[in-house]
């Protein structure tokens, strides 16, 4: 995925080009730039605020006051100036403790990718969804999806049944209660049946699909938990019912576990079983 950045922008001034204009909301642009410019100077006041940013003074009240309410900017008492809020930190620490769990995750899910043959992908729940965050896959066959980004529903996959299986009962409970639309014939649609399956996720330490969110296509799934014991994301194993056949499931399921254990290890996740693995 390619990621293009805007050329920085002279607040205050007009640019203009031979370009297309870039779709910015301004109000959005402006407080971002606050955020910038209170990182780089510290405490600042309202008035030269407006000054750097070349707008009323009313105008840049009223963007610290929507950021103040979000815990993004925090004012002094005293002084009225404003500096950075400590919901920033919130915010980064999201983005450390994916980009820890991903470098973490990475030589052992190439260690299951070269032991399995298969795609093996890293996945958070985000917004009542699975979202792939990081792939591998070291198979020299041809016949691989990438799955990276992707955004699938809970219930038919091996990677959501895992993230069902260890929610709050109450929340577990409302999903079941919802809507489980069918993917293809072989979804597991009923309440009854999925909430066994769920028991069993718990007890064994994986979960597997087959050809539940696409046909052809088979997955196993296990939890990886972070340093307090809640699952952060999972490790799943996925490919074609010819190569990852209902026979095949249980082995890699274990191997999944074991993937699961040794990461959750590396985030500091207490275990007093031993590993299969020891990667580097």
């Amino acid at each position: 995925m390619r990621i293009e950045f805007a050329p920085p922008i002279k607040h205050g001034c007009t640019v203009s080009n031979n370009t297309e204009p870039r779709s910015v909301v301004q109000s959005v642009d402006r407080a971002l730039t606050i955020l910038e410019i209170l990182e780089r100077e510290g405490w600042m006041g309202v008035t030269r605020l407006s000054r750097e940013l070349g707008i009323h003074k009313s105008t840049a009240f009223r963007l610290l006051a929507t950021l103040e309410h979000r815990g993004l900017v925090e004012q002094h008492v005293e002084t009225q100036k404003y500096r950075l809020g400590f919901a920033l930190v919130r915010l980064a620490g999201a983005v450390r403790a994916g980009l820890d769990l991903t470098r973490s995750a990475r030589p052992v899910c190439e260690w299951l990718s070269e032991q399995t043959g298969e795609t093996v992908n890293i996945a958070v729940l985000e917004g009542g969804e699975v979202v792939n965050i990081d792939q591998v896959n070291l198979s020299s066959s041809v016949l691989s999806v990438d799955w990276l980004g992707r955004r699938t529903g809970l219930h038919a996959t091996a990677t959501g049944k895992v993230f069902m299986a260890y929610l709050p009962d109450r929340v577990r409970d409302e999903i079941l209660r919802g809507t489980l639309p069918p993917m293809t014939p072989y979804t597991v649609t009923d309440a009854q049946v999925l909430r066994q399956q769920l028991a069993d996720i718990r007890q064994r330490g994986w979960s597997s699909t087959e050809q539940e969110l696409e046909l052809g296509l088979n997955a196993v799934a296990a939890p990886i938990h972070g340093a307090d014991g809640s699952v952060l994301a999972t490790v799943c194993v996925s490919g074609p019912v010819f190569r990852l056949t209902s026979e095949r499931l249980p082995d890699v399921g274990d191997l999944a576990a074991d993937a699961a254990q040794q990461i959750s290890r590396r985030l500091g996740f207490p275990s007093t079983e031993d590993s299969l693995l020891e990667v580097g």
